[in-house]
């Protein structure tokens, strides 16, 4: 049986702050909707552009969906008390990465997703995306480890416009004028052919890819736009910025030749 994870009385005042907030510095437009399942557990697989962009999905799935939404918050904004207060008051689960706290992350998750029946909010990428044309990066394969072992469904949604409102990396809010947000679901992503196997790295990258493909193809429908054929991954950007710097240290100066 489902239980209540989030005490109603804050989830109505934390509404009653933001959605007014949103309505001024957004001009939101949502597609999809009807894809999210009004009830039951469902993962929501979103791209992530900029820090402002959890209050708009939140904004979407609230009053777009119908469906309280459930993040996963990093644990250092969990320290700030009222921010914790809030969150643990609206049932969201802090993650400590790179620690077995991440672990007990997913498990808390599970069990949002297959006990209580929540909406559950994540971002596969792991962090706002570094790809130079702000497309959606390669992707971590913990949201389809999560999906093929609850069985719940994975709706991905996709998202532009937070980008023009605060870029990441910087801590300069442009809310006016108004930016338009513009948001759609798709419906949730079949991975049938990977239920009932046994949860192989190469499986899970392969599920994983799929999640993500199909917030490309919704991203790019938003923006009109071709997306790149390969995803870009930071930490093959790394290791060629690292290879880079190690040839150009290595290479002659001024053209002199080593003996």
């Amino acid at each position: 049986m489902a239980q209540q994870r989030e005490s109603r009385w804050v989830k109505a005042v934390v509404a009653s702050i933001v959605r007014p907030i949103l309505r001024v510095v957004t001009r939101p437009r949502w597609s999809g909707q009807e894809n999210v399942p009004r009830e039951g557990g469902v993962i929501i697989a979103a791209n992530h552009l900029s820090m402002t962009d959890p209050l708009t999905i939140a904004h979407f799935l609230y009053v777009g969906a119908r469906r309280w939404p459930t993040f996963t918050m990093k644990e250092g904004v969990m320290r700030i008390p009222v921010v914790r207060s809030v969150a643990r008051s609206t049932g969201q689960i802090p993650v400590k990465r790179g620690s077995t706290d991440a672990v007990k992350a997913l498990h808390e998750a599970e069990k949002a997703l297959v006990r209580d029946g929540s909406s559950v909010i994540f971002y596969p990428e792991g962090t706002c995306t570094r790809d130079p044309g702000l497309w959606p990066m390669a992707a971590k394969t913990g949201v389809a480890r999560l999906a093929l072992t609850t069985g719940v469904p994975v709706v991905p949604l996709a998202h532009w416009g937070e980008q023009h409102l605060l870029p990441y990396g910087t801590s300069k809010l442009r809310p006016f004028p108004p930016k338009k947000v513009e948001m759609v679901a798709g419906p949730p992503v079949d991975l049938s052919e990977y239920r009932g196997k046994p949860l192989t790295s190469t499986l899970l990258k392969e599920a994983t890819a799929d999640i993500m493909r199909a917030i490309t193809d919704l991203q790019a429908g938003i923006r009109g736009e071709e997306p790149p054929a390969v995803p870009f991954d930071p930490r093959q950007a790394r290791r060629e910025a690292v290879e880079e710097r190690s040839a150009d240290d290595g290479a002659p100066e001024n053209g002199a030749e080593r003996s």
